[in-house]
C-alpha cells in the first residue's frame, strides 16, 4: 500500500487542488520546482552560481554550486530522495534558508572543496517573467512560471585556498524562482521527436541591478527568428514598472565560435531608443558542473541514489565541446543612461538562427 499520509505542509492553508501537498496537480514526470542564485563581484574575479530543485514525480531533490575563479571552476553537486518536509531546503552540504520570504535568504555550503555562508537581501520587489510555454508538435513540453529579483549579498566564500569577503557594495546577487514542467533526462522520443526536431534555439536572459533600479531583459527566438518570449521591464521602487518595448540585441561573437565577446541591446520604442551596453567579466557554462543540458556527468532530476554528493574541479582552458550546445552565464557590467549596473548576461545560441546568420549546429561566427 502506498504511503499517502499527510505531510507537515498540509497543516497550512496553501492548497491549490484537493490533494495533499505531497503531490503536485500534474502527473507529468517533468514537474519541477526550483531556484537559481547568481553572486558576482563587480570586478569579474568570481562568479558563484547556486541552485536547488525538487522533482516530485520522480522523487528527487538536488542542489549544486559552482564557483569560477580565474580559469578554474569549482563544483559541488548533491542529490537525494525527496522527503516529506518541503520547507527544508537542504541536500547534502548545500542548503537555502528562507529567513523572510521575498526579502532575505541565507545560502550555505559546508564542504571542504567549496564553502560559503551568504545572506542575500532583496533591494527590489520580485518581478514576474513572461509565462513560458514550449511545445513539440501538439505536446506541451515546457510550462514555467518564474519570478526574478536582485539585491545585495554579504558573507564569505572559500575555495581552492582562496577566500572572498562578500559585501553588498562590491558584489551583486540576482535570483530566479520557477516551477511547472520542464524536460529532465529520460524524455521519450517517438513520432513527435522525429517529426519535430529541434532546428535552433536562441536565448538571452539579463537581470541587471543598478543602484536605484532593476532591469530585466528576455529574448527567445526560433531558428527563423520568430520570437516566442520577449520582455524588457524596468523596476523602480515606489513607481510603476516600465515596459521598454521590443529589445533588439546586437551580439559580437569570437571568430570561430558562438562565444559572445560584447553585446549591445536596444530598448524602448522608435521615439526614444535606449542602449544597454554589456561588458562581459567572467563566464560559466551551465553544462559544466551546474547540471544543465547537455551535461554528460550529471543533470537535474536524475536519480543518483540516496545521499549522493559529488565534487569536481574543471579547467576552463581545456576544450569542453558540450558547453557550446548549452547556455552560458556571464557576469557582466552594464551601462544604461549614464548609470552602471551589474548582473548576468545569460546567452545560448545553437542550431540555425537566421537573424544571426547561423545556418546549423556546426555554424559559427566568421
Amino acid at each position: 500500500m502506498a504511503d499517502d499520509r499527510p505531510v507537515p505542509l498540509d497543516e497550512y492553508p496553501v492548497h491549490q487542488v484537493p490533494l495533499s501537498m505531497r503531490h503536485v496537480a500534474s502527473g507529468d514526470r517533468n514537474a519541477y520546482d526550483r531556484c537559481i542564485f547568481h553572486v558576482l563581484d563587480h570586478e569579474g574575479r568570481a562568479l558563484l552560481i547556486v541552485g536547488l530543485g525538487v522533482y516530485p514525480n520522480v522523487g528527487v531533490m538536488d542542489a549544486y554550486a559552482t564557483l569560477r575563479v580565474g580559469d578554474t571552476l569549482h563544483a559541488v553537486r548533491a542529490s537525494d530522495a525527496l522527503g516529506e518536509d518541503r520547507m527544508r531546503l537542504a541536500v547534502g552540504p548545500l542548503r537555502i534558508e528562507v529567513e523572510e520570504p521575498l526579502r532575505r535568504l541565507r545560502l550555505v555550503c559546508d564542504d571542504e572543496s567549496l564553502s560559503y555562508d551568504l545572506t542575500w537581501t532583496a533591494e527590489f520587489p520580485a518581478l514576474w517573467e513572461p509565462h513560458h510555454v514550449q511545445r513539440r508538435g501538439a505536446r506541451l513540453t515546457l510550462e514555467g512560471r518564474r519570478f526574478v529579483q536582485a539585491g545585495g549579498v554579504e558573507g564569505i566564500v572559500r575555495a581552492g585556498g582562496e577566500e572572498f569577503r562578500v559585501t553588498a557594495g562590491e558584489w551583486t546577487g540576482t535570483r530566479d524562482r520557477s516551477w511547472g514542467t520542464r524536460p529532465i533526462p529520460g524524455e521519450e522520443g517517438g513520432r513527435l521527436a522525429e517529426e519535430h526536431p529541434t532546428e535552433g534555439f536562441h536565448w538571452l536572459w539579463c537581470p541587471v541591478r543598478f543602484e536605484d533600479r532593476f532591469l530585466m531583459v528576455i529574448v527567445q527566438e526560433d531558428a527563423d527568428g520568430y520570437r516566442t518570449l520577449n520582455d524588457a521591464t524596468l523596476v523602480r521602487p515606489g513607481r510603476p514598472d516600465r515596459q521598454l518595448g521590443w529589445p533588439q540585441p546586437e551580439i559580437t561573437y569570437r571568430s570561430g565560435t558562438r562565444d559572445p565577446v560584447r553585446a549591445l541591446l536596444y530598448l524602448g520604442d522608435v521615439r526614444k531608443l535606449q542602449q544597454l551596453e554589456v561588458e562581459l567579466l567572467a563566464s560559466s557554462p551551465l553544462a559544466i558542473g551546474a547540471g544543465y543540458p547537455p551535461a554528460d556527468d550529471w543533470q537535474h532530476g536524475t536519480w543518483q541514489g540516496r545521499g549522493w554528493t559529488d565534487r569536481r574541479t574543471y579547467d576552463l582552458t581545456e576544450p569542453h565541446p558540450l558547453a557550446a550546445y548549452g547556455v552560458t552565464d556571464h557576469a557582466a557590467r552594464f551601462r544604461l543612461d549614464g548609470r552602471i549596473g551589474h548582473g548576468i548576461f545569460e546567452h545560448g545560441s545553437f542550431g540555425r538562427h537566421d537573424p544571426s546568420g547561423f545556418t546549423g549546429f556546426d555554424s559559427v561566427a566568421p
